[in-house]
């Protein structure tokens, strides 16, 4: 099969297979998984020979390292230390030290078990941060301590490497000659890199974007990745550690957003690419001959993992949520182990037929990782959360006029406003997380859920006067508001819509105000967007005040048939033509020429 053929059967591969997945819901990467089992050699063998596809494919994981560098500024690499050399050389220690007494007690050598222990305690780079990304975790406190334990494990790659050889016996001996002098080469190389990139790609990069041809940019950028990658990986280092020194030397510079978004689309593409090859390098052949085998090691790599990997997240002071993200987030093997069980056939420290096993049991970790992500969030976090859910605060002796609802980023604007006119007011928020963050910069808030009558009992809502409804969720607006008509009929609510659909909702449950979140800023923007245009102010705000006339009663139009999709198009097209009428007319009263310029002095 030609190249270009391979090509399109992988983009096929994932047109078809990632739509399909997150149709689901399920992670992108069991996708490209899936994808690459149905395309391998065990499966449609429309590409049998892999070896291709993993040349490529390894690029993903250089670029991914790249743009990973470049997101971590030295101040930020500087707060993590404690994550990367405390808990990532603990993680690395502990779990190697485990799996390879484990080996032990099977039968293995020692030389063989350590290389095991040291492989399965490493995890999998390109796939945890993919699934943190896709879940927007990685900057919380488990996601920071677990990519601190991926860049840990990057690094300790290079010292087993050096090691294998010695751990080969007398047979090797005559190796250890070239051993260190490849150490010494690959500490020179990085010291290299580090003045290059501070002396040389910051100059090299003006020059080029001087030249204000974008193409020319994208050139550079990839030729930065790829020149520091060939460069580390000649004196036997990570590619990958290449790259990410590259991209963290860049950054702090100026160029560091341009550089992200050329590698952007090349990094996902091919970091997909590499999933795939996992998948398609899976011996299915091996699982079908020793079954039981095969699923009892992945069962017992993952569970232990789990347990190291909880343990130490609470030893570290991760609280419980954490310390299980911790653990859900590494239970994997990583690709990595590919390489040494490799490398450890041709020194001959283990056996063939153990290398085969070994990498089947990585594959399979790395495939059920998504599942067990998906299961901690969808399963276990909701029970332990539902196990433990805080009690509602009791409220203060003192009766407020004003009942806010929500604290976030809506309702703490509403709620500093009437701490400047000093007006008392009771602050409620459903957010356990939100209320303690609150109270430590001073704020009074209480926790609890206002769709709850005992809570707004407590609140004194008989006594109030208003009720300002600023929560996001949709549904726990609508349950609020349900309460507060049925038990507070004289309470004047004022709510928060995400959407018209929502404002809809809420206007036909009779709320009187309803303020849409973007609705007020968009007007504004539209406003300064006409007054720099050339348009008068008064001329500006004179066609703000016309469009909100007409949404208005075509808001209130639209209740009757808020259900009915078609019929709200064929509205919302009637209240277009109705505003381009209305403004023409306008134009008609006026001179041909155009407005003076007039710049927004807001």
């Amino acid at each position: 099969m030609t190249l270009l053929a391979q090509v399109g059967v992988l983009l096929a591969a994932t047109v078809i297979a990632i739509p399909l997945f997150r149709r689901f819901r399920l992670s992108s990467v069991l996708g490209y998984l899936a994808a690459g089992i149905a395309i391998g050699p065990w499966g449609l063998r429309l590409i049998p020979d892999t070896h291709g596809v993993h040349d490529i494919a390894d690029f993903g994981v250089v670029l991914l390292l790249f743009v990973i560098g470049l997101e971590l500024q030295p101040s930020r690499l500087h707060a993590m230390r404690r994550s990367i050399l405390g808990l990532g050389l603990l993680q690395v220690l502990v779990t190697a030290a485990v799996f390879a007494s484990i080996g032990i007690l099977f039968g293995l050598s020692w030389s063989s078990a350590a290389v095991v222990g040291f492989a399965l305690s490493l995890s999998s780079t390109p796939l945890v941060l993919q699934l943190l990304a896709e879940r927007q975790l990685l900057n919380t406190h488990h996601g920071r301590s677990s990519f601190g334990i991926l860049l840990f494990q990057d690094i300790a790659v290079m010292p087993m490497l050096a090691i294998l050889p010695l751990l080969a016996g007398s047979s090797r001996v005559n190796q250890l000659s070239d051993t260190w002098p490849a150490v010494l080469k690959g500490l020179a190389v990085l010291a290299l890199l580090i003045f290059g990139g501070r002396h040389l790609l910051r100059p090299l990069l003006r020059i080029v974007a001087k030249t204000k041809v974008s193409e020319a940019f994208t050139a550079a950028t990839l030729l930065v990745v790829v020149g520091t990658s060939l460069l580390v990986s000649a004196v036997g280092l990570s590619m990958a550690l290449g790259a990410f020194v590259a991209g963290l030397l860049l950054a702090d510079s100026e160029y560091r957003h341009e550089l992200e978004a050329d590698i952007e689309p090349f990094k996902g593409l091919l970091l997909g690419l590499f999933f795939i090859s996992v998948g398609m390098t899976a011996n299915l052949g091996l699982v079908i001959e020793l079954p039981g085998t095969v699923i009892a090691l992945v069962l017992g790599l993952v569970a232990i993992k789990l347990a190291l990997l909880w343990a130490l997240g609470r030893v570290t002071g991760h609280n419980g949520e954490s310390a299980r993200g911790l653990a859900f987030a590494l239970p994997q093997a990583g690709e990595f182990g590919f390489v040494l069980f490799a490398l450890a056939v041709s020194y001959g420290i283990m056996e063939q037929s153990l290398a085969d096993l070994l990498v089947i049991v990585v594959t399979a970790s790395m495939i059920v990782s998504p599942l067990l992500m998906n299961l901690q969030h969808a399963v276990i976090e909701p029970f332990f959360k539902k196990d433990k859910e805080p009690e509602y605060d009791r409220f203060d002796a003192e009766e407020s006029r004003v009942i806010v609802s929500g604290v976030g980023r809506f309702g703490q604007i509403v709620s500093r406003i009437l701490r400047m006119r000093k007006i008392p007011f009771t602050a409620l928020e459903a957010d356990a997380d939100q209320v303690e963050t609150l109270r430590r910069y001073g704020a009074k808030v209480y926790y609890g859920d206002a769709s709850r009558l005992e809570l707004l009992q407590a609140a004194h809502a008989d006594r109030a006067e208003i009720f300002i409804l600023t929560i996001s969720d949709v549904d726990a607006t609508i349950r609020t508001v349900e309460t507060l008509k049925k038990h507070y009929p004289h309470l004047k609510i004022f709510a928060r819509a995400r959407n018209r659909q929502h404002a809809l909702r809420l206007i036909e449950l009779g709320v009187r105000y309803v303020v849409r979140e973007t609705y007020f800023s968009s007007l504004d923007m539209a406003q300064y967007t006409l007054e720099t245009l050339g348009f008068a102010r008064s001329d500006a705000e004179d066609s703000i005040t016309k469009f909100k006339a007409i949404d208005e009663q075509a808001l209130h139009a639209q209740l009757q048939f808020k259900d009915d999709e078609q019929k709200l198009i064929q509205n919302a097209q009637l209240v277009a033509k109705e505003l381009e009428r209305l403004f023409e007319s306008d134009q008609q009263l006026t001179t041909e020429q155009p407005p003076p310029a007039v710049q927004p002095s807001r």
